[in-house]
């Protein structure tokens, strides 16, 4: 009999490629991943895992044992989810990572709400990049995930995850206001702005992802002179002269726009894309589900909803 306990740590070694990483993520130490480790392969009478360079990857007897594994845990979730409504489920915690902008528009709005819909139910909110609510959703440290896509990201179609689309905001131009765009009427042509220094998130951050791909589907790749994760510093450089830069509109809101011009672009794929994830299965929770339905109504009453 294969424990289900042993298939969760085979997951998180392949997701994290390192046994290190994995016992990090599972709040175990290296050497209980290994034992487990080795149990699931005596247990299966397979190799599972070979070592690569300084990592680990997954053997063909692995990977077969892995695309089961995805199906047993997310019937486990859904085990779970049936037995807590059968306890009813009135009462409990429901942890929800997201990136900042995300909280503002979505999450902190849901979690009023719930407070008069749900007030038994407790949600604990973690602020976490666009590129990190996903690991740790997938790693058990929360229950949903708002999430943006990204280069890298698990794919729509992963059967790890349940997806919720929330909403699709644009990205606008911030240009200096002596650039000669700034006083142009219409949205502006990301191509325009080719021979402009750049300024951006840094490489990992999912907006950086976005800028990248809207510049190059305009045929050329940005000059990034510039670096910030804070958007407010971003228009600050641009108002300084510093460069030009694309912003997601939500995260304009709260920024000193006075001495930089924004303006729409004409690129589709200058937009940032929200939804919400839960593991397979959990989406039936009696505690996760209202969580993800009033995340849902609180996103179709944005300007921009999925």
């Amino acid at each position: 009999m294969i424990d289900a306990r042993r298939l969760r740590t085979l997951r998180a070694v392949a997701d994290h490629r390192t046994v290190t990483a994995a016992a990090a993520a599972l709040y175990l130490t290296p050497s209980a991943v290994s034992q487990q480790l080795a149990a699931l392969e005596q247990e299966t009478g397979h190799t599972l895992l070979v070592r690569d360079g300084r990592g680990v990857r997954l053997t063909a007897a692995g990977e077969i044992l892995l695309t089961h594994a995805d199906a047993v845990l997310a019937q486990l979730e859904r085990a779970e989810a049936d037995l807590a409504a059968y306890a009813s489920g009135a009462a409990g915690e429901v942890t929800v990572a997201s990136f900042a902008t995300g909280i503002a528009l979505v999450l902190a709005p849901a979690v009023t709400a719930l407070a008069d819909t749900a007030p038994d139910l407790r949600v604990r909110v973690l602020d976490a990049e666009g590129d990190a609510s996903l690991p740790m959703l997938l790693d058990g440290r929360a229950d949903i995930a708002v999430a943006v896509e990204y280069r890298g990201a698990p794919r729509p179609d992963d059967r790890r995850l349940t997806r919720l689309p929330l909403y699709a905001e644009p990205f606008d131009a911030v240009l200096p206001l002596h650039h000669p765009l700034a006083a142009s009427a219409g949205p502006v042509a990301v191509a325009d702005l080719a021979a402009e220094p750049w300024i951006g998130p840094y490489p990992g951050n999912p907006c950086h992802d976005v800028v990248l791909l809207a510049c190059e589907h305009a045929g050329f790749q940005p000059r990034l002179v510039h670096s910030s994760d804070d958007f407010r510093a971003v228009t600050a450089l641009a108002s300084a002269g510093a460069g030009v830069a694309l912003v997601p509109r939500s995260a304009l809101r709260d920024t000193e726009r006075t001495a930089v011009a924004v303006r729409p672009v004409d690129s589709p794929l200058a937009t940032r894309r929200v939804f919400a994830a839960t593991r397979a299965g959990a989406e039936l929770h009696p505690l996760i589900r209202p969580v993800l339905t009033t995340l849902a109504r609180t996103a179709a009453h944005l300007d921009h909803p999925a």
